[in-house]
């Protein structure tokens, strides 16, 4: 089995750091597991390592589209499947640092979704159905067929809703659909979960998005919609670009969209560590534990090595 390390745990815990730290001290790479670290130009929201944070380390899966072009779960699994494999073949363990639950999971347990076709004409003709008659009359219409799709997908993210139908009506399925290959995992694999408590865990995310205003999201979310790119399209969705387009589009009071941000990620730290919990291979660590950054890195590493019978 291929060897691989997978640094999981939820958003602002550390993970950047403890990854690139390992990455050097193993001399091998990081692919990453964050499905908007894939887009160019969305670097502030994101809190995307730049070239100096990352200190040399190779960083695979990011910055490889435009923020106009859709990634999924199918995808990430296709191209970190042949990362890991190179990276094995020649001779080091990557490490997979992740902040999007479904991707490391689907890569680690080789869930196998289906791949329903997709209508053209059909998705035009639900856009304009939303534009006509507003995003909760399909989100009714989802409810109506698939109420445990509905009950998960936000009647605004018109994406989603439109390809969920989409999916339901050419093939019956829900777009969600999936079988999990083995009941073991695919690789031979150490996941490392970091964990904090969660007023601090919370305070550290409010200080981050605080962080990004000073650093320039708004004039990003900016540039990106002069450059063409669409309020509605799947980058623009995440987390602290879909508040800041509705403060430049719609006037919403910064402020307020900064609040949103703020409670937006609060909220999936939350549902991070909800799903992370049903992991039952991930091996825990509370950073709270730790007197200072050096002994969690030394004992992540050694736990690491012991795995791999590392020097």
């Amino acid at each position: 089995m291929e060897r691989l390390i997978v640094i999981v745990g939820p958003t602002a815990v550390g993970k950047t750091q403890i990854s690139i730290d390992l990455a050097k001290r193993l001399g091998t790479q990081i692919i990453s597991g964050d499905s908007m670290l894939v887009y160019r130009g969305m670097d502030v929201g994101t809190a995307k390592p730049d070239i100096a944070e990352r200190s040399g380390v190779v960083h695979q899966l990011v910055d490889i589209l435009a923020p106009c072009e859709e990634f999924n779960v199918v995808d990430f699994q296709r191209y970190a499947q042949k990362l890991i494999t190179q990276i094995n073949n020649d001779g080091h363990i990557p490490i997979l640092a992740g902040g999007t639950g479904l991707y490391i999971r689907a890569l680690l347990e080789g869930y196998q979704f289906n791949q329903a076709p997709s209508d053209e004409g059909l998705r035009q003709a639900l856009i304009e159905m939303a534009e006509q008659y507003g995003n909760q009359y399909l989100h009714t219409r989802l409810a109506q067929v698939q109420p445990e799709t509905a009950a998960r997908l936000h009647p605004n993210d018109q994406r989603r809703v439109i390809r969920a139908l989409e999916v339901h009506y050419l093939s019956g399925e829900t777009v969600s659909q999936y079988k999990v290959a083995s009941n073991k995992l695919l690789y031979d694999a150490v996941v490392v979960g970091l964990t904090m408590e969660r007023a601090a865990l919370y305070e550290r995310i409010n200080r981050r998005v605080d962080i990004m205003m000073k650093q320039g999201l708004v004039d990003e979310v900016m540039r990106l919609l002069q450059q063409g790119v669409a309020p509605n399209c799947q980058a623009m969705q995440g987390i602290g670009y879909k508040e800041i387009v509705e403060h430049l589009t719609e006037g919403e009071d910064l402020l307020s969209s900064i609040n949103k941000v703020k409670q937006a990620t609060r909220n999936f730290a939350k549902r991070q560590m909800t799903f992370y919990r049903r992991m039952p291979y991930i091996t825990w660590f509370d950073v709270d534990d730790f007197d200072n950054y050096d002994k969690i890195l030394e004992t992540i590493y050694n736990h690491v090595a012991g795995k791999f019978c590392l020097r």
